[in-house]
């Protein structure tokens, strides 16, 4: 099993999760205009939704490094612990944001962002 796919499987879902949180259990969800309803947001609420967005941004840059380096010929385990160090910085990432600590927020980011230079400098030092 190549984890790095399933990485890819998880971080796909982090948005659909982080919205899951903003909007769970709060009366008055408007389904019709949920994008209005979220920039109305405060607290927890708020900040899930924007580790949403960010997931969202994220997520082609880290898809991207893993599909390069596998399709390069980067060593599978390689991509595999890198794609592994991606989802776990994300999930950290995402509790950073929600308990409001931005400044290890930052510097879980960076593992993230770490982690997905590396793919793609990989794929391009092998390819």
């Amino acid at each position: 099993m190549k984890w790095s796919y399933l990485c890819l499987l998880v971080a796909g879902l982090l948005p659909v999760v982080c919205a899951g949180i903003a909007k769970a259990g709060l009366k008055g969800y408007d389904n019709h205009n949920p994008r209005a309803w979220l920039a109305q947001v405060t607290g927890f609420r708020a900040r899930a939704n924007a580790a949403q967005a960010n997931s969202f941004e994220a997520f082609p840059f880290f898809a991207s490094g893993v599909l390069l380096a596998l399709h390069a010929g980067v060593d599978p385990v390689r991509v595999d612990a890198l794609a592994i160090a991606f989802v776990l910085a994300r999930l950290g990432y995402i509790a950073c944001y929600l308990a409001d600590k931005a400044t290890l927020r930052s510097l879980v980011w960076t593992v993230g962002m770490g982690c997905v230079v590396a793919l793609h400098v990989g794929a391009l030092l092998v390819g």
